[in-house]
């Protein structure tokens, strides 16, 4: 523990990441570039992603293969393209810019503003100054008035956005003459710089609609590299380069990005030579391993998969059946089969790699263990072998979102190991529409995971005043002592003090489990061998449209 504590006190404290001294996270950066070009790697690097909608025409969705334009296949879409509403709110929107941005390594870098903050007041106090001659791409000029808008309507709770609890520590946001914007915050938040890479939106178009309803949800304006010309909901988006962007011109001058929900299917397009580049689960990946025009990235992520259990149901609101299946899950053997060995054990929210991951809540998968705690419950065995307890028998409904094969893999693997401990999990597949009005009651095959700091993913996940805001505490997890420690987490700037917070709600999540953690997923992605500049990120939940090796398309250039 002391070891441990030595390294984070080095974290860096202007951004709130963590400190890329530390050993796993120097050993990632070293290979997150590298092209993968064997099966074995590309099996052992990757992980697939979540189908969510699809095109309704097979046909061609821009100019593949020409060096100006990109056509892209991805899973899904968002659902609004408003900042205001929560898009691109950490960053790597092509139509918007933030104050910061993050490069590669996530470092935060200036982006509107004209460099990094000046932090005053103890901490209470950012004060931004913003770049000369930034024009939105409608010609008309940044000014501090729009960040402040931004920041206000974000804030209103009339506005729709369930990120909001991301910005409680702002107390006030101000516009000092048309340059400067002054930031003052309830208490000393350490990672407060790394929520301004929240897009800025124009106050004179925004500023007339309702942000909850209006135009500006799809027809966006914005400071950004690129323009959306075209969206086909379900189908594809087409963006062109953006003729007042304050930055490099783009070598790529356009780029689609075609909503194909099926992976073999975007696979295909690939292969035909319809997309450019795909994101695809690692066994799709791995049947273009002998094709030299191709090449495979992978991108480590924070992207977890888990069931929630929601303490509202008579058998998942038992604590002895959550911490029996929290025994029960074999969480090794799901990597190795599901993802082909393309990511991690989760035991927790935290990736096992991360600094301010606990050491020591690791669990083993212990079926004898979780049998144990159900007869010390009274759950006892029934006839058809599912136990009961009080007349109830151990069963609930586990939803997964139709179309998405890895979590449905998860789930069913779920439902196997529970089943050897004696709870029946009955598995249905439907779609979010089904799903969202029962996250309250039943168990959901969750997908989530934040970088940046362990604010920005565990409060939302678990703070109780949160649960049942949109996706935000799915598991309607309760747990006062969490909260406690969520709290000064959020309102500490001693990393030492930050780190005991996190530690105490990790182990919280061992004995009173609100989710069953399965594993953390690598995402990858398949590209022509045409541009050079390509990296990855450590990434998010979200990815395949903002995230991936087009993070930053808008530095690549063409092979030469």
């Amino acid at each position: 523990m002391t070891a441990r504590r030595t390294r984070w006190t080095r974290r860096t404290r202007s951004n709130g990441r963590s400190d890329r001294d530390h050993r796993s996270d120097r050993d990632h950066r070293s290979d997150r570039n590298l092209p993968i070009r064997s099966a074995a790697a590309a099996v052992a690097l990757a992980a697939g992603a979540a189908a969510c909608s699809a095109p309704s025409d097979g046909g061609k969705d821009g100019d593949a293969g020409d060096a100006a334009s990109v056509v892209i296949g991805v899973a899904s879409e968002p659902d609004t393209l408003s900042p205001l509403l929560g898009y691109g709110k950490d960053g790597n929107s092509k139509i918007f810019d933030g104050l910061l941005a993050r490069d590669a390594d996530l470092n935060l870098k200036p982006a509107l503003a004209a460099a990094l903050p000046k932090v005053t007041d103890g901490g209470r106090t950012y004060t931004y100054t913003l770049r000369d001659g930034v024009k939105f791409s409608d010609g008309e000029p940044l000014t501090a008035e729009d960040v402040v808008y931004t920041y206000r309507t974000v804030l209103d709770e009339k506005t729709n956005n369930t990120a909001r609890s991301e910005l409680d520590a702002v107390e006030d946001v101000r516009a000092s003459g048309d340059g400067t914007v002054v930031f003052t915050l309830k208490y000393p938040y350490a990672p407060f710089a790394a929520r301004t890479v929240l897009p800025v939106v124009p106050e004179h178009v925004a500023g007339g609609q309702d942000p909850n309803t209006g135009d500006f949800n799809t027809e966006p304006v914005g400071t950004g590299p690129y323009v959306l010309t075209h969206w086909s909901k379900g189908e594809k988006l087409s963006f062109k380069a953006n003729p007042h962007y304050w930055g490099d011109k783009p070598a790529v001058k356009s780029f689609t990005m075609a909503v194909i929900a099926d992976d073999t299917v975007r696979a295909t397009r690939l292969r035909s030579g319809d997309l450019d580049g795909a994101v695809l689960p690692p066994n799709l990946a791995a049947t273009f391993e002998k094709d030299d025009g191709r090449r495979t990235y992978r991108a480590r992520s924070y992207d977890f998969r888990a069931v929630t259990l929601p303490t509202s149901d008579k058998v998942t609101g038992d604590r002895a059946v959550r911490r029996a299946l929290d025994a029960a899950v074999d969480r090794q053997a799901m990597v190795d089969r599901i993802l082909d060995g393309a990511g991690r054990p989760a035991y927790g929210p935290l990736p096992v790699d991360d600094p301010w991951y606990e050491r020591g809540i690791e669990r083993p998968h212990d079926l004898a263990g979780a049998q144990r705690i159900l007869d010390e419950a009274g759950w006892k065995p029934g006839p058809d072998g599912v136990r009961a307890k009080d007349g109830r028998r151990a069963s609930f409904t586990l939803f997964y979102p139709s179309g998405d094969k890895v979590r449905q893999d998860h789930a069913l693997a779920y439902a196997s190991d529970a089943k050897k401990a004696g709870i029946e999990v009955k598995v249905e597949g439907a779609t979010w529409e089904v799903i969202e009005p029962r996250m309250k009651t039943d168990a959901v095959l969750a997908g989530l995971g934040s970088v940046g700091d362990p604010d920005f993913g565990l409060y939302t996940l678990l703070h109780s005043t949160l649960a049942g805001d949109g996706f935000n505490n799915m598991a309607h997890y309760d747990n006062p002592a969490v909260d406690k420690a969520l709290d000064a987490g959020r309102r500490s700037q001693d990393p030492d003090k930050r780190a005991a917070a996190y530690d105490t709600i990790q182990q919280a999540l061992v004995d009173d489990p609100g989710y069953t953690f399965l594993t953390h997923i690598d995402h990858l992605y398949v590209l022509a061998d045409r541009w050079e500049g390509l990296t990855t990120q450590l990434e998010p939940h979200e990815h395949g449209f903002a995230s991936g090796p087009w993070w930053n398309i808008e530095d690549w250039q063409p092979k030469k």
